[in-house]
């Protein structure tokens, strides 16, 4: 009984004395684009893990455009979990085509709701994989709509927009293409 009491005061002490809080504040890392990367899920960064949709298209200068959507629709968090999602991402190029001043007034606080319903129809809840999809075949968004996918060949596209590329990320699949969705 001895033992045992003496047994458990050394492991308890060395439990306490291994569990010795850290004073130090962790440090924000917001990258240049102003998305901060450290809070919430989309703050976990490890050497061994792919990068999650918002890491991926936050690292394109391809996609800046959208990923200031994505922030200014405070979709960020939701776009960083498990998922699977399929993100159809517009290049810049293509938010480019829009009518002039369309997207700094889709930017304004007081079209949130819009911003974060154009950005859900370009998104998918499941892993839409491009060598999956038929002709012909309709798929119903985050924010309502549907999308159609059409074949040509060995081209697929969503809406008419040709799918230029897929990027496999830790939480689902982003496919490049050079125009924005609008819901029907």
């Amino acid at each position: 009984m001895k033992k045992t009491i003496q047994l458990l005061f050394i492991t308890g002490s060395m439990l306490v004395l291994s569990c010795k809080e850290n004073s130090e504040t962790p440090q924000s890392t917001a990258p240049e684009n102003g998305v901060d990367l450290s809070v919430g899920q989309e703050g976990v960064v490890d050497e061994t893990s792919n990068p999650n949709i918002v890491q991926v298209a936050s690292g394109s200068k391809d996609h800046t455009t959208l990923v200031t959507a994505v922030k200014a629709a405070g979709l960020v968090t939701s776009l960083s979990n498990a998922g699977p999602f399929t993100v159809f991402a517009p290049t810049n190029a293509a938010f480019d085509k829009l009518p002039e001043g369309t997207v700094e007034g889709l930017l304004k606080p007081d079209k949130k709701g819009d911003l974060e319903n154009i950005l859900g129809y370009h998104t998918y809840v499941g892993s839409l994989k491009t060598e999956y999809m038929q002709d012909g075949q309709e798929f119903d968004m985050v924010f309502g709509g549907k999308v159609k996918i059409t074949k040509d060949g060995d081209k697929t596209f969503v809406n008419g927009s040709e799918i230029v590329a897929s990027i496999p990320t830790a939480n689902g699949i982003i496919h490049v293409i050079g125009d924005v969705l609008l819901p029907k």
